[in-house]
Formats: structure tokens, C-alpha cells, sequence
């Protein structure tokens, strides 16, 4: 674990401040953009053969590929989409998608 334990009146706790301010972002490589809306996503899925799965759960929004098990499941609010999902992306779809730190 990266970070600087502090001891305080008995009290251990372990504090990383390049956490706090380290993001995640999926980039498409091909085109160099960095996926800030599900729309632009979801165009880029389609793109590769994605298509919108009509799930049961109004929360979720997902893909799936007729040659494939695969089923992408994101968050249907895009400011709770995180690098779990990103890294989903990346592994179903190799040498497309990068999760970088910005």
C-alpha cells in the first residue's frame, strides 16, 4: 500500500494523497478521444458490433455482441461510471480501449 501511515493518540491511519487527486480515463486509441459521455461511448461501441441490451434493471445500461457471452454493464448515470467499468471495456474490447491516469 502507497501512502503515509499517521499516528495520532493511539490511532493508525493510512493517508495517500495522489489517490485523492488521481483520476481515471477511457481513451478510444484509434482516435485519441477521451469517452466523457455515454453517447460518445455508445457510438464507438456500436462501431465494433455492440448493440443495447434491453436488460430488466432501469439502473443499468448494457451491450452485448451477437458473436459473444460478453455483456458490457454500466451505471445508466455517467458520474458514477469508474475504472471497474473501464476496465471491463478495455478487456472486452483489446487494443481499443486504455485506461489512463489524468
Amino acid at each position: 500500500m502507497a501512502g503515509v501511515w499517521f499516528f495520532n493518540n493511539g490511532v493508525m491511519r493510512l493517508e495517500n494523497p495522489q489517490a485523492e487527486v488521481q483520476r481515471k480515463a477511457l481513451v478510444h486509441l484509434p482516435t485519441g478521444e477521451v469517452i466523457s459521455s455515454y453517447s460518445s461511448l455508445e457510438r464507438i461501441l456500436r462501431g465494433l458490433g455492440w448493440e443495447r441490451y434491453s436488460g430488466r434493471d432501469p439502473d443499468l445500461l448494457q451491450f452485448h455482441k451477437h458473436s459473444s457471452i460478453d455483456l458490457i454493464s454500466l451505471p445508466r448515470d455517467f458520474s458514477k461510471f469508474n475504472s471497474v467499468h473501464m476496465y471491463d471495456i478495455v478487456v472486452k474490447n483489446p487494443n481499443i480501449f486504455r485506461v489512463c491516469d489524468i
